[in-house]
Parts: structure tokens; sequence; C-alpha cells
């Protein structure tokens, strides 16, 4: 009785009420998005959001679940929770069945599990493990190799499924790992990486004609670059202090070589390890390409419904776009637009500010702990929460390529609701237990 009015009185209310807000939202807009005149009801397990209302109540029992464990055993199972979250990752590879072209899916009749929407919870609590470890420091170069390991092996298995979309959510981590100390200047190596991508495949559509030859236009970007790079080098020795030379021409080389490789190695990559329609997507975002009856047609009808909206909305269930099925995966993926068109900018606004507020919420749980655990767990969760955000809403209004990434609580779903679940209530029940536990 007592160690239940611990949990009680110590649980983040706020954040509880957050989530049950969204999750009662997106049970609503999935409603909307899939509704059907013959089965009224809002419990008709028959329909999506029926069965959503069960994964809703299904996750309300993981959530109690959690709150009943001690906090210790959890951050005890952390490598027992990697260790199984991977080796489903890998069995899914074997035994799975392929939904949209990624084998990433075990299928159980009418229902299917996602591993990768668990491989993330199970990453966090493993780098969280290994980073609170007495005598590690995030300034050594093994910690950096091994916490870059713990990421990059579920990253790289769901790859091989492929799940791209899945993938870059765990670039949510490098923003962790810069929180516990990581140098700002893999965060730079990051952006020039992206600057890099975007330019190489914009001139990788053009061609130069170089003394009668045609010459790709990512090759006159790497001859630019080994050109600014010689000119860098006449200003180190020309301007820069003897004792520093060294370092500075150290870090030029390093720079170039590592650009140049990096643009060879993104093009073969799009040439020979993506699928023809993650091209089509990539070359669309980029205005390479037009495509209104295929790769683009979910953005082009999403924007429409969206834009349709106005500032308040068509009303619930009015929705003319969302009711006829304009949109494809109108209850999953692109979920977002149906707010967009029913609640117009009033709603997407309103949505946007509860994820802030969560995500807020969560940073200021991990930033009062005294458990280096529970914070990096906590910067953990809301970095991946960030990005699913980020690059939801920016695939449907056309800012990001469409790549399969669900809305939190929103989208139709129970793996994705399973998983968001229990990152939350994993962080809710350490942080119970905040005033008692030092590491």
């Amino acid at each position: 009785m007592a160690r239940g009015q611990h949990i009680v009185k110590n649980l983040d209310w706020i954040s509880v009420g957050i989530f049950l807000v969204l999750a009662i939202m997106g049970w609503f807009n999935i409603y909307s998005a899939s509704y059907n005149l013959d089965h009224p009801s809002m419990f008709d397990s028959t329909q999506e959001y029926g069965k959503q209302f069960i994964w809703i109540c299904t996750s309300g029992v993981l959530a109690l679940v959690i709150l009943l464990f001690d906090g210790d055993f959890i951050k005890r199972s952390a490598p027992i929770v990697f260790g199984v979250t991977t080796l489903l990752l890998v069995l899914v590879l074997i035994f799975g069945k392929e939904v949209n072209g990624a084998k990433a899916w075990f299928g159980f009749g009418s229902f299917g599990i996602q591993p990768s929407e668990f491989a993330k919870l199970g990453t966090a609590m493993m780098l969280a493990y290994y980073l609170s470890q007495i005598n590690i420091k995030i300034e050594q170069t093994s910690t950096k190799v091994k916490a870059s390991a713990i990421i990059a092996v579920p990253a790289l298995l769901i790859l091989l499924q492929p799940d791209t979309g899945t993938v870059l959510v765990f670039s949510a981590f490098i923003l962790v790992l810069y929180r516990e100390g990581l140098s700002g200047n893999i965060l730079l190596l990051g952006l020039l990486a992206m600057i890099l991508a975007v330019f190489s495949l914009l001139l990788k559509a053009t061609t130069v004609d170089f003394f009668g030859t045609p010459v790709g236009g990512q090759y006159i970007l790497m001859i630019f670059i080994v050109i600014l790079s010689v000119l860098a080098f006449f200003f180190i020795q020309r301007f820069i202090l003897p004792r520093y030379r060294k370092r500075n021409y150290m870090l030029l080389v390093g720079t170039a070589v590592g650009s140049l490789l990096f643009i060879g190695t993104l093009d073969q990559v799009f040439e020979n390890v993506l699928e023809p329609h993650q091209k089509i997507r990539i070359n669309i975002l980029l205005g390479l390409a037009e495509d209104p009856q295929g790769a683009g047609y979910n953005v082009k009808q999403s924007k429409t419904a969206i834009g349709s909206g106005g500032f308040s909305g068509k009303g619930y269930l009015d929705g003319t776009l969302t009711k006829y099925k304009y949109v494809p995966m109108q209850s999953t993926d692109f979920i977002f637009c149906t707010i967009g068109e029913e609640w117009g900018f009033v709603g997407t606004s309103t949505v946007i500010l509860v994820f802030l507020a969560l995500m807020l919420r969560i940073v200021f749980i991990a930033e009062r702990q005294r458990s280096t655990f529970t914070r990096i767990y906590g910067y953990s969760v809301a970095c991946i929460l960030f990005l699913h955000v980020l690059i939801n809403v920016g695939m449907t209004i056309g800012l990001a390529p469409v790549i399969g990434i669900p809305l939190p609580f929103f989208s139709y779903g129970g793996s994705s609701l399973w998983g968001f679940t229990l990152l939350l209530f994993i962080l809710l029940k350490l942080d119970t237990e905040r005033l008692v536990v030092l590491r």
C-alpha cells in the first residue's frame, strides 16, 4: 500500500495527462480518417478505430505494469532488453512478412508487430546503461566507439529490412551524446555531410562539358573541394603561426579526404543500395522530378488537404478529402493532414504545441535527476520523440521525404503506440525514485 501511495504521489501527472490527451486525440482522428458508415461505433474491433481503442487500453495496462517494477531492476535489465530487441531485428529478417517493400513485421493474423519500434527502447536503455557506468567518459575514444556501436548495430539491422525512415530516427541519439559532452565538432561534421549530400545529389542530375568530355556534376563538386583545399593549404602556410600549422594541416587533409570519400560513397549508395521508389522520393524532395500520380501523389494530396482546412478547419468528420479517402495512408503516416483539414491552422498548431509541451516536460524531468542513467534515458526519449514529430510533420507538408515515420500516439498501429508508451512510462517510473537514487 505504501509503495502504491509513493508512486501516486511522485508520479509526474502532467506527463501522464499529456499522454492521455495525445492518445485520445489520435483515436478520434483515426476514427475520422477511416470512418465507415456501415460501422459507426468507435469500439468496433473490425475497424481501425476499434483496434486502436484496444491498443490504447493495452498501452494503459503496459503503463501500469511498468510503474509496478522496481527502478533498479529496470536499469539492470537494460542489456537484456537491448539483446532481445536486437535479436528480434535479426529474426524478422528471416521470418518476418514484407509490407510496403520492407521485411519489418511479424504477422499474427490481422495483427502485426514491428520490432524496430521496440529497438529504439532497447537502444535508449543500453546507451544510458553504458554511459552511466563509473569511469566512463564521453571524451575518451573508446567510449565514443562503443556508444556508436550500441547505436549502429540495431540501425544497420533495420537498414537491411530496409526501413530507412526508422534508421534516420536513430540519429536522435547523436543529440543525446552531445548533451553528455560530445564535441560540437561532430555535429558540425554532420551538418557538413548533409550539405555535401544535398549538393552532390542536386549536381548529380547535371553534366558539364569538360574539354569535350561530359562530366557528372558530383565530380565537379569533388574538383571544387580539391581546389578549395589547395587554397586553404596556402592560407595556413601564409597566415597561421608555425606551432599551429601541423594541427590545421591534419584537420584540412582529414576534412578534404573525408568529403571526397563521402561524396563517392553517397553516389554508390544512391545508385546501388536505395530502392527505385526511394530514389524517386529523394528526387521529388529536391525538385529534380515530378510524379503527381506516383510517389509525389501522397504529398500533393496531403498538402491540398491541409491547405483546404484554412484557419479553423472544416469541422470534425467534415473533411471532404479525408472522408473520400483521397489521401493514401491517412490514418497512419499521413494522419497529420486529417488534423489540418478538419481542424485547420488552429488544430495543427494545438497538436504541435501539445507535443512541444511533452518534449519540454521530458527534458525538465531528465534535468532534475540525480541518476545519470535516468538523465541520459530521458534525453533519449525526448530526442526520439522530437525527430518523429519533425519528420512526420515535415513529410506531410513536403519538407521531408516520404519515409514511413508514424506520428507518435496519433498514427494507427499498436507497435508505435506500445513503443512510445514504454519509452515514456519507464522514464516516469524512474522519475518517481529520483529522490532516493544517486546513480
